[in-house]
This record gives C-alpha cells, structure tokens and sequence, in this order.
C-alpha cells in the first residue's frame, strides 16, 4: 500500500490528491463514453420533443475527448500545483465544465438535475470554489 500512496502527489492538503482522483475518474469517463454511446446519453439525460436522446456516438466521443484533455490539465496540476500557469489551466478545466453544464441544463435541455448529470456540477462547482479560495496558499508555497 505505502508503494501505491508514494505515487499521490507530493503537497500538503487534500487539493493535490483531490485533482488526481478526479483526473483518474475522468480519464475512466472518456474510456465509457468511447466504448458506449449511451454512456453520454445517460449523462445529457434531457430528450428531444419526439424522444429521442441529444447525444449520438460522434457527440459521445467529442465529450469523451474533451473530458481525457481536462484529465491531463489536471493530472499535471496534481504534480505542479505550485506553478502559476498550470494553477490555472486546472481552474480554467473546471469553470469552463460548470459553464458547459449548466448551459446543457438551463439554455440547452439537453439535460436534467437529475442521475449522473448532478455529479459534475457537484464536482465542478466544488472543485472551482476550493481552487480559487485555496490559489494564493498554493502559489505562496
């Protein structure tokens, strides 16, 4: 086990290690939503007038990308959480991810507060809120 933990990143707080699961849970999302377009569709849970879901297989695989990108962006920040530029871009993963969202949700209908949409809003919105109260005491270190 002390093997497995001699991998987490080497800052204190739970910051570091927190954008390092998240990084490792979204790069297991972009497999899912390449390996199935349902996956995607289960997420943009809203339906078209006649029924039918928004999402095909190329919108399943754009997002699966999408996602894979902002899981390196933060896997990096996990590793240099102290570096100005990387700080940010990793703020920047989860701002834009809120604005996506909610934007799916509330301009879009592509999707519902409700099932597996709720977790990303959770996890972006909490995630921003902590990095951005949290920057000067990781860019001061």
């Amino acid at each position: 086990m002390a093997a497995l933990l001699s991998y987490l990143p080497p800052f204190e707080g739970l910051l570091p290690k927190w954008l390092f699961l998240v990084s490792v849970v979204s790069a297991a999302n972009s497999i899912q939503a390449y390996r199935s377009e349902s996956y995607a569709a289960d997420l943009y849970n809203g339906r078209t007038a006649d029924g039918r879901p928004h999402t095909n297989a190329l919108s399943a695989r754009t997002f699966g990308t999408w996602t894979f990108l902002s899981s390196i962006v933060r896997l990096y920040a996990a590793y240099y959480i102290t570096t100005p530029a990387v700080y940010d871009l990793a703020l920047w993963t989860f701002g834009i991810a809120l604005l996506h969202f909610v934007g799916e949700w509330v301009a879009f209908g592509s999707a519902q507060l409700k099932g597996r949409f709720v977790s990303p809003l959770i996890v972006a919105s909490s995630t921003l809120t902590w990095m951005l109260t949290q920057r000067e005491w990781y860019l001061s270190a």
